[in-house]
């Protein structure tokens, strides 16, 4: 079927930006491939370092996840175990709790740390402790599809400004540490993070420049039969 000039103009346009939009997606994606190429070589890198001593609160306002995340760290002082909470947890040893308690630690802060996993709400012992373990960013809100209840002491999810508040803490760091694994058979079992970031970002690449590619073919096709109506 021969279409008017201004219909095939038009169709074409539309193919057109369709297909530079398809592409620049494409390329996008590329770009976000890169860098998340990039940040799993940093924390790859973080992990696998010596630890560092947690930042104080002089470094507080310039923490960030992106900077810090998963920052191998160290930090000693004593444990206020009477103040642990216990957050919901389902883990490769099956459900339970986090076990997080403060530590007032000898520089002067407090941290919540994250001890490890528990099958029961029993308080692990507290006292003098130094620990090493992943610096963790807070985690607002909750989990599990469920908001945390501080009034009824359920925890979903590791939010650091909530619970501090709830135990009266005071002014805790904005961060959390997740407790390296200790000896074979000890309470908490630390050492369980979970280090994992999806990369499906080439896949979404080839997607969108297949689609591209698509498009102007659906193009070139319109421009053939328009062409052999002509004739």
């Amino acid at each position: 079927m021969r279409r008017s000039p201004a219909t095939m103009a038009a169709l074409l346009v539309v193919a057109g930006v369709l297909c530079a939009g398809l592409i620049g997606l494409g390329i996008w994606q590329i770009e976000r491939l890169s860098w998340k190429r990039a940040l799993i070589a940093s924390v790859e890198q973080r992990v696998h370092a010596a630890p560092v001593l947690a930042p104080g609160p002089d470094r507080w306002a310039t923490v960030s996840a992106a900077q810090d995340g998963y920052r191998h760290v160290r930090v000693a002082g004593r444990y206020r175990d009477t103040a642990t909470v216990f957050v919901q947890a389902v883990t490769e040893r099956g459900p339970g709790f986090w076990a997080m308690t403060p530590l007032l630690s000898d520089r002067g802060f407090t941290v919540l740390i994250n001890r490890g996993f528990v099958t029961t709400r029993q308080a692990p012992a507290g006292g003098a402790a130094s620990v090493s373990g992943l610096l963790r960013p807070s985690e607002p809100g909750g989990g599990f599809l469920r908001r945390n209840d501080p009034a009824a002491n359920r925890w979903y999810s590791r939010d650091v400004a909530a619970i501090a508040a709830a135990q009266r803490l005071g002014r805790v760091a904005p961060y959390f540490i997740d407790a390296d694994a200790g000896p074979p058979g000890s309470r908490p079992v630390g050492g369980l993070t979970v280090i994992r970031f999806p990369n499906n970002h080439l896949v979404y690449a080839l997607t969108w420049f297949v689609l591209a590619a698509m498009v102007a073919g659906a193009g070139a096709m319109l421009v053939r039969s328009q062409r052999r109506g002509a004739a």
